[in-house]
């Protein structure tokens, strides 16, 4: 065996420059050093490994996903790398592949409490709760003041329905740290807890801290919102709603012109003649929710999720991703390439989607898909699965835009941070869905949510007739469910009684009436 290739003399320096400039920030800087050290020595393990996690912590997942492979092919044994490559994997979407190096690291390394949490990030976002909450647990017994394992206990709770424990788990935080933004956030999100006070004092006085972050400053926003929303100081509350959104909305990158030209190009391509689906019971196995956020869609969701036939799966990214890898294939963007697709092609894509959402067939025959990025692509829905029932979940214009409006999303959703914005993409929204409505009357159950509250029993019977589902009483009575749920947003919502008083926009006319004049135009 050849003995190894030495590496150049300089290489020591560059990583150790590499390694001060990671430790303090300076991305630019590491990342430039790395690859001079790459261009030098393109297989030093070390080289590849700080490379990508220099990719990684300037938000570039898959690019640091590719050399944190390398280095992990390498090192198999060292936990640090595997870690990282977890972690990279499951920013870029690969959760399964990242759960098998995350669980690698753990046990490489299993008096670490970081693994422990990072298994149980991953393991949340795959929806395996007890897992996830398993892996919180161990990290905090490793470290009791690991803040954001306890956070993620806290998320657990609220997706299983324990709003209580819930609650302490985010008051032991904040006992600790009284300015955690991640805490003040999750409990004001349970919106069925009254934020005080003293709670308005904590929040205002942690905003106070100089060079705070934005991501801070934005959740303690929001956070302050609700408190003061709780104690009915209506004007306070808005202002402190417009400061956050405003903040937020900086950060973002959203633009209206390109999304209503968006939704043109989709509504030209399917206004055209396209091919009869050969296979017209594929997909008899779903149930598309299409609707806005805060819409009810989770309402909608639970209500056929407690039916014993229907697993609920939440916003699961698969119809998406399926059109974004058809559109990659075909080195066109959706939906250029509609035009040119056979009834095979859509069958396919059709069989593609199936496969991808197996796992939600595994205990129940049928399975609910609502994320709420699906409504544009309901024609390509209809051809990929004609079998499948789709349901549009609607709400009152204004309440709808001012609830995304008074909602910090996690990911995405970039136009609700400005009034404007929001009311120009729920135009959008209204157009295409009416669109669909008129092209595929017996296929799309429209149902306002106003109605479903104030006649649950008529309108879940009707739900549950246009699914072709037996009526089963436990559907009338959703709140007494135990099925988890994955959207912390409504979890604690959903387990109170189906209720008619959930408008909001009422103590803010004065504020919203430019958004009511533009939705009126």
């Amino acid at each position: 065996m050849p003995p190894p290739t030495p590496f150049p003399t300089n290489i020591g320096p560059l990583l150790a420059e590499a390694g001060t400039a990671l430790r303090q920030g300076k991305l630019e800087l590491a990342d430039r050093v790395l690859l001079q050290a790459l261009a030098v020595a393109p297989g030093l393990a070390n080289a590849q490994f700080l490379y990508g996690v220099t990719c990684l912590m300037r938000g570039d997942a898959t690019k640091a996903a590719n050399y944190l492979r390398k280095a992990v092919a390498q090192r198999p044994a060292d936990a640090n790398m595997q870690g990282y490559l977890g972690c990279a994997l499951h920013d870029a979407g690969l959760l399964g592949e990242a759960l098998v190096h995350l669980r690698q690291a753990c046990e490489l390394a299993p008096r670490q409490a970081t693994v422990w949490y990072n298994l149980g990030k991953a393991l949340k976002q795959c929806g395996q709760l007890q897992d996830a909450d398993q892996a919180f647990r161990r990290a905090l017994a490793l470290d009791e003041r690991h803040v954001l394992a306890r956070i993620g206990v806290a998320d657990i709770a609220t997706m299983q329905g324990d709003i209580p424990g819930a609650v302490n788990e985010y008051r032991h935080v904040l006992r600790q740290q009284p300015g955690c933004a991640d805490a003040w956030h999750g409990l004001a999100n349970l919106k069925t807890e009254s934020l005080g006070p003293a709670d308005i004092e904590l929040i205002r006085r942690a905003l106070d801290q100089p060079d705070l972050p934005t991501d801070t400053q934005v959740m303690l926003g929001f956070s302050l919102f609700r408190a003061l929303e709780d104690q009915q100081d209506y004007a306070g509350a808005f202002a402190a709603l417009r400061q956050a959104n405003a903040t937020k909305r900086r950060q973002v990158a959203w633009d209206a012109v390109a999304e209503h030209a968006r939704i043109e190009r989709i509504m030209q391509a399917f206004d055209a003649s396209l091919p009869v689906p050969n296979d017209p019971l594929l997909g008899r196995e779903v149930i598309f929710i299409a609707s806005m956020p805060r819409s009810g869609s989770t309402l909608v969701e639970h209500i056929l999720a407690s039916h014993p036939e229907v697993e609920g799966a939440n916003e699961i990214p698969d119809l998406p991703q399926v059109i974004e890898d058809e559109s990659r294939r075909r080195g066109q963007p959706f939906p250029k390439w509609v035009s040119t697709a056979t009834a095979d092609d859509w069958r396919r894509l059709g069989r593609e989607y199936l496969s991808r959402t197996a796992n939600w067939r595994e205990r129940r025959p049928r399975f609910t898909d609502k994320n709420v990025v699906n409504w544009p692509l309901l024609g390509a829905a209809r051809l990929m699965l004609p079998g499948a029932n789709i349901i549009h979940c609607h709400r009152d214009p204004v309440e709808t835009c001012f609830s995304c409006y008074r909602h910090l999303f996690r990911h995405g959703v970039h136009y609700s941070y400005d009034l404007d914005d929001m009311a120009a993409y729920y135009r959008d929204y209204e157009r295409l869905s009416a669109f669909w409505l008129a092209r595929h009357p017996q296929h799309v159950l429209d149902l306002p949510y106003e109605t479903l509250v104030q006649e649950p029993d008529a309108q879940i019977r009707r739900l549950l007739a246009f699914c072709e589902l037996p009526f089963d009483a436990a559907c009338l009575a959703p709140h007494q469910s135990r099925r988890e749920v994955l959207s912390t947003a409504s979890a604690a919502q959903v387990r109170q009684p189906i209720r008619v008083d959930t408008a909001h926009s009422a103590p803010y006319l004065e504020y919203l009436r430019p958004l009511r004049e533009q939705l009126g135009r």
